[in-house]
């Protein structure tokens, strides 16, 4: 396929320029024939219909239709307008020379819509097609548009976590040791665990913080832990942007041989520092269940991340001191487990993560499929 919305510097501009596309001048998609237009329009050509996506990926489906065999001997191309669902009327070109998105040559469907500089996972588009007739003055003989036919782009596979999982571990840094993990809120969310939910938080879906195509945005439910230390105390540090009221716990009463971890997710803000989110889940629980399926499973003895190994009968904790870890913990966790108090410093805002958007542009964070 030959993405013909792209820059000159596209990789289809060979197939551009063979296109003509001077020549070619798009009429509306209701089939009104434009005055100027340098596309005949002509009956014979069948009208591609009962449209069928199949075979989503993050960046790619496969499309096929069905036709009526009149005249389809002459079919030489397909044309396929494809847009983002919130752009319903952009299939009314600005520009009368701009030819359709896609133009393929007619091969045996269903064919393969595939590339990541137009197709973004988790992401809804409109899509109909067109069948056309190249002529030997190079102009195009075309049917009517199909019906307009929606779907969503699917999540990032285990395939592309492990290429931002890869990315991530060249900037993890050296491990520094850790003892507890520890989540802030205000003093009003631990009032409200203690008076309504029986002293136990409890799992909540994760926000829509991160990589676009993350799988468990928006679907895997856990609480938020964090567990970096300050260097040259050892300890967790007494900012945070989260409330003034922390929750510390031994790293051993939620991350133990009985528990699985598992790579999330590795993003920026437009910012110099990383974050990495992890997920540590009780084995065979819902949460082991759901991440077994989606996410990269890590050694918890061995990874860049977040270490968990015995020495001389002891468990001793390290983790990354380059990244920024969040940790996803997938069951209740009750408070009398751990302690409540106030912390001594402020409240930085600037570090929120609450449904904060990933820089598409940041090469360290970034791979080369749809952000």
């Amino acid at each position: 396929l030959a993405h013909t919305m792209s820059s000159p510097t596209s990789p289809c501009e060979e197939v551009i320029k063979n296109l003509s596309l001077e020549a070619i001048q798009l009429c509306e998609r209701d089939g009104n024939k434009s005055q100027d237009s340098g596309i005949a329009e002509m009956e014979e050509l069948p009208v591609p219909h009962n449209i069928k996506i199949s075979n989503i990926t993050c960046d790619s489906f496969k499309i096929s239709w069905d036709m009526d065999s009149k005249s389809k001997d002459r079919i030489t191309h397909y044309f396929i307008d494809l847009n983002k669902k919130e752009n319903k009327n952009s299939n009314k070109f600005k520009h009368k020379d701009v030819p359709t998105k896609l133009v393929a040559k007619a091969v045996p469907l269903p064919m393969t819509v595939r590339g990541h500089w137009f197709l973004s996972p988790r992401t809804e588009y409109t899509v109909a097609v067109q069948t056309a007739s190249k002529q030997v003055d190079g102009d195009y003989v075309v049917s009517e548009w199909s019906e307009i036919i929606e779907f969503c782009t699917a999540d990032y596979s285990k395939v592309h976590l492990t290429q931002l999982l890869e990315k991530a571990e060249v900037i993890a840094g050296r491990m520094l040791k850790l003892s507890v993990f520890y989540r802030n809120q205000h003093k009003e969310y631990f009032d409200y665990i203690r008076e309504h939910h029986g002293n136990a938080m409890q799992p909540s879906v994760k926000d829509n913080s991160g990589s676009h195509g993350s799988p468990i945005s928006g679907k895997l439910e856990g609480i938020f832990f964090s567990c970096n230390t300050e260097f040259n105390t050892g300890k967790p540090p007494q900012d945070s942007p989260y409330g003034r009221y922390r929750f510390e716990i031994a790293a051993e009463k939620l991350f133990n041989p009985n528990t699985n971890l598992y790579f999330g997710d590795f993003y920026c803000m437009y910012t110099a520092y990383h974050y990495v989110i992890l997920v540590i889940a009780p084995v065979g629980s819902p949460g082991d269940e759901f991440c077994k399926q989606r996410l990269p499973q890590l050694n918890i003895k061995e990874n860049k991340f977040l270490t968990c190994d015995e020495e001389d009968g002891v468990m001793v904790y390290h983790h990354a001191q380059d990244v920024i870890l969040e940790v996803i913990y997938t069951d209740p966790v009750d408070l009398s487990l751990g302690t409540v108090a106030e912390i001594t410093g402020h409240q930085l805002m600037s570090l929120s993560t609450a449904n904060a958007k990933k820089d598409p542009s940041c090469k360290t964070c970034n791979i080369s499929v749809g952000r």
